[in-house]
């Protein structure tokens, strides 16, 4: 047999959209069958979106709304345990001045920082739907996603051994270019099963397709029903050290590939836009476009978030500005 004949691993979704006909052939015949992507269309779509404004009654919830996304990161090196209880209980209580701010959806480290994470939470560490916070790692040899699949595996299995609620994985973007979508897919499936818990249970798992890496709109709607076909619970953007990263055009066509899938199965797959995305105005001209494409049922932490380390401290800057009628310095929050 040849590879395109060969069958690949039987992703639940993949099969019931599909067939019982699953391989590379008829993978690659869906994927390239996908209507092509109005560029210009798009970009007008997202540049109007943008220019929407919401009231001023709005705005509070909007801001506070935006926290509950956020997943408050530290992807860096020199990160060390101290750094991260210090996010942590910048999660917890993102502002000391006002106990009513409400905590972000998820803390998101590399996964030797996970055990870190999950004892800093303590009782707060939980199902950020029910007001906790979750712990989210990347995995898969991010940001590059350049190792074998049997590192990344392990690399998945020891974060989710660990404590990790979320794996945000990377897909391999050279297979991906090089017309290759069924070693990606399987590698999303193996992953995917990689993230199972020894009671049955599955970490969640986001599917990051480096968006900036991926040169055309249309490997972008490739990418992420490929994402969605292989088990992805979310799919995401951008590791955040890849220019350009979350953009309201790609973000907003991300939305309609899941507001498809819901159509065509009645099943919710998230997203998440990640990285430059700083201001609180920029944030707003997301859940706009999430309300306007696939409505405000997707504007909770299990259907969409916000990759990001400073957004929060803006977000919290205008809170303040909404609750004192004046703007407050950059010294009334904590430095991430």
């Amino acid at each position: 047999m040849t590879m395109q004949t060969t069958a690949l691993a039987p992703a639940e979704r993949a099969v019931r959209l599909l067939g019982g006909d699953l391989t590379e052939r008829s993978l690659r015949q869906y994927l390239e069958g996908l209507s092509g992507v109005d560029a210009v269309g798009l970009e007008q779509r997202a540049e109007g979106l943008a220019t929407r404004s919401i009231k001023t009654s709005s705005k509070a919830w909007a801001l506070d709304r935006i926290i509950e996304l956020i997943d408050l990161t530290t992807l860096e090196g020199a990160d060390t345990p101290g750094k991260v209880r210090s996010l942590v209980a910048k999660a917890i209580t993102p502002d000391a001045t006002d106990p009513s701010t409400p905590r972000v959806a998820a803390v998101c480290v590399y996964g030797d920082m996970v055990p870190a994470a999950v004892e800093a939470l303590g009782a707060a560490h939980g199902d950020p739907d029910d007001g906790l916070v979750s712990v989210a790692a990347v995995a898969t040899a991010f940001p590059s996603g350049r190792a074998s699949l049997a590192v990344k595996l392990a690399d998945t299995r020891d974060a989710v051994a660990a404590g990790a609620d979320e794996i945000d994985m990377v897909i391999d973007r050279g297979a991906f270019l090089a017309g290759n979508y069924g070693r990606v897919f399987e590698q999303i499936v193996a992953v995917k099963e990689a993230c199972r818990r020894d009671d049955g249970t599955f970490a969640s798992l986001k599917v990051i397709l480096e968006t900036g890496e991926l040169n055309t709109y249309d490997n972008v709607r490739r990418a992420s029903w490929l994402s969605i076909l292989a088990g992805g619970d979310f799919i995401k953007t951008s590791t955040g050290k890849v220019a350009p990263a979350a953009t309201l055009p790609v973000t907003l066509l991300m939305l309609e590939a899941v507001r498809d899938w819901h159509r065509l199965t009645g099943e919710y797959v998230g997203v998440k836009p990640a990285g430059g995305i700083r201001a609180s105005k920029d944030a707003v001209r997301y859940l706009v476009t999430v309300a306007e494409t696939v409505g405000e049922q997707w504007l909770q932490p299990h259907l969409f978030r916000f990759g990001a380390s400073s957004l929060l401290n803006d977000v919290l800057l205008q809170r303040q500005k909404l609750r004192t009628g004046h703007y407050s310095g950059p010294d009334y929050v904590t430095i991430d």
